[in-house]
């Protein structure tokens, strides 16, 4: 497993290297920015179903190695969606705080963006072993945020594209499917919980 994580790790890098060889090489296309917007925005998506895929195949195929990349693939996310709002920062707005703060409040595709990357800050910030000890069981409360936030990436992108809505409905369904699986396990857990405890009186009264 060791010998893995840094295949991994170049593998979630791999985006990356490709976009700066393009950048380098003059290959973004005839509008570099959104280029460069659309393919940061993609991979933070991306990266974040993959990390809210890593339980439901844990639990549906026993592929327990996985939880051991899934620090990696959140933070990934993370990295590309900094990535992507620092290009929307810098490159389209120019620093330019009321205009940015104007086009949150205008432009509700836009909203959403944020909302889903300021979510995903304190995940990022609590993701190391420290806070997870500080933070105790509260830990596992605010890490729920990455399902709003991937909601709000998945908004983020419907909203966008306006027109051609076929690759963003398939990110919605992924999605709709790994939190469908999270609830199905939780009411079947519950309910196994429910029955056992019905047996336990019942088995008492046998005796």
């Amino acid at each position: 497993m060791p010998r893995v994580k840094p295949l991994v790790f170049v593998a979630c890098l791999v985006p990356a290297l490709l976009l700066g060889w393009d950048a380098f090489t003059g290959g973004l296309g005839v509008n570099p920015i959104e280029d460069i917007t659309h393919r940061t925005g993609d991979w933070a998506l991306r990266l974040l179903l993959v990390t809210l895929a890593v339980t439901p195949l844990r639990r549906l195929a026993g592929w327990h190695a996985l939880v051991r990349f899934r620090r990696m693939f959140g933070l990934f996310a993370f990295f590309y969606a900094v990535l992507h709002f620092s290009t929307y920062l810098v490159f389209d707005h120019f620093f330019d705080l009321l205009l940015i703060i104007d086009d949150v409040a205008e432009r509700k595709y836009v909203t959403a963006g944020f909302v889903g990357f300021v979510l995903m800050i304190p995940l990022a910030v609590t993701s190391t072993q420290g806070w997870i000890r500080r933070l105790g069981k509260r830990w596992a409360t605010l890490h729920r945020l990455v399902y709003a936030s991937a909601v709000a990436g998945v908004v983020h992108f419907l909203w966008l594209v306006k027109i051609d809505i076929g690759e963003p409905l398939i990110y919605a369904a992924i999605l709709t499917v790994l939190l469908g699986a999270r609830v199905a396990y939780r009411y079947r857990g519950q309910g196994g919980a429910m029955r056992a405890g019905a047996a336990g009186p019942a088995r008492s009264a046998a005796r």
